[in-house]
């Protein structure tokens, strides 16, 4: 079993920034595609970011140009830096960890995702 414990969410104002990690135990994160969803009230959840254990990069439309995730394989930490943040990016964010190979189709296909974090809150504020 991969544990995932997602950390780093919070209450900001619009243009503002946060960082969020996902430290992983019982697995190595290099073993895996992994990947960053959110789930905003009243609607489903959506892929924002993938990154694979070469660190190639996916993103969702809505994210490009404003949110990086990363990895630390040494430490197993996964990590995604969110700047820029809008009201729409509000909601509740989740660590996931995918099969290898699946960086590019990860973010539109939750069923994919092996491990879940348990999820950290975002609120931006206009």
């Amino acid at each position: 079993q991969m544990q995932l414990l997602d950390s780093g969410g919070g209450s900001v104002q619009g243009g503002g920034s946060l960082r969020l990690s996902c430290v992983a135990s019982g697995y190595s994160i290099s073993n895996y595609c992994m990947g960053w969803f959110r789930q905003a009230p009243g609607k489903e959840r959506e892929g924002v970011a993938a990154i694979d254990r070469y660190s190639i990069t996916s993103y969702a439309d809505s994210v490009k140009g404003r949110f990086t995730i990363s990895r630390d394989n040494a430490r197993n930490i996964l990590y995604l830096d969110m700047t820029s943040l809008k009201p729409e990016d509000t909601g509740m964010y989740y660590c996931a960890a995918g099969p290898m190979g699946s960086l590019y189709v990860l973010l539109n296909s939750s069923g994919l995702v092996t491990y879940w974090g348990q999820g950290t809150q975002v609120t931006v504020s206009s």
